[in-house]
């Protein structure tokens, strides 16, 4: 018998690896993607899903950040490279979490917008999270506070004043995301904002800064003394 013929796309996918690991930067982005999808589609040839899914994104950030729930609508796409996906950006959010999770203390704000961006910033829908912190400034945890839609989340400052107390936190910083790219704070988040710091006074406890982030930039009420 005669050895069974391989695909074409063996001898392709082994030169991108060849390519990757001589240099790395030399790869183009969707031929990234590729060696990326050939993890997880070990029998496809996986060059026309990369190239859908930079076409459909537009470019590799937004292809790497991109929601599962739309990535699978990419023909080809299924629960599998959902899953990969999910892991890489669990990962990204988790090492640009780094200095939330060291019990280092904090000297700036935007470490936490730091964390925030890769935590939350390229996400579709609101979510609102809180950096609590002890006496001196190290973060005792950094927790979602609430989930909403593109352009909204619910928040109820006694459920965040009562995670403080519960926590033992002195002082706390907020931060939330904005889908639509543009950080700058609606009238809602100000007079959200107005409202934590009163409850949180109330217990003796200082809101640090309110953080509103997107995927590569922040706004930060205290830098532009609006606490």
């Amino acid at each position: 018998m005669t050895e069974k013929k391989k695909p074409h796309y063996h001898g392709h996918r082994q030169r991108l690896k060849d390519k990757l690991v001589k240099s790395s930067r030399s790869l183009s982005d969707y031929e990234l993607l590729e060696v990326l999808l050939g993890q997880v589609f070990s029998r496809m040839d996986t060059k026309p899903i990369a190239k859908d899914i930079m076409e459909r994104f537009g470019s590799l950030k937004d292809a790497m950040m991109a929601r599962p729930d739309h990535l699978v609508e990419i023909k080809g796409v299924g629960p599998a490279a959902a899953a990969q996906w999910t892991l890489f950006q669990e990962l990204f959010a988790r090492m640009g979490e780094t200095k939330t999770r060291s019990r280092v203390p904090l000297t700036d704000p935007a470490e936490v917008a730091e964390a925030a961006i890769a935590r939350i910033g390229s996400k579709g829908v609101e979510e609102f999270w809180a950096a609590f912190l002890d006496t001196k400034n190290r973060v005792i945890a950094w927790e979602p506070v609430s989930k909403g839609t593109v352009n909204a989340t619910p928040v109820f400052p006694r459920e965040i004043m009562a995670t403080a107390l519960r926590l033992e936190a002195t002082s706390l910083i907020l931060a939330h995301n904005h889908p639509g790219g543009d950080p700058t704070p609606s009238m809602e988040d100000v007079l959200l904002t107005e409202r934590i710091v009163e409850t949180a006074k109330g217990l003796d406890i200082q809101v640090l800064d309110h953080l509103v982030v997107t995927d590569h930039d922040y706004y930060s009420f205290n830098e532009h003394g609006r606490l």
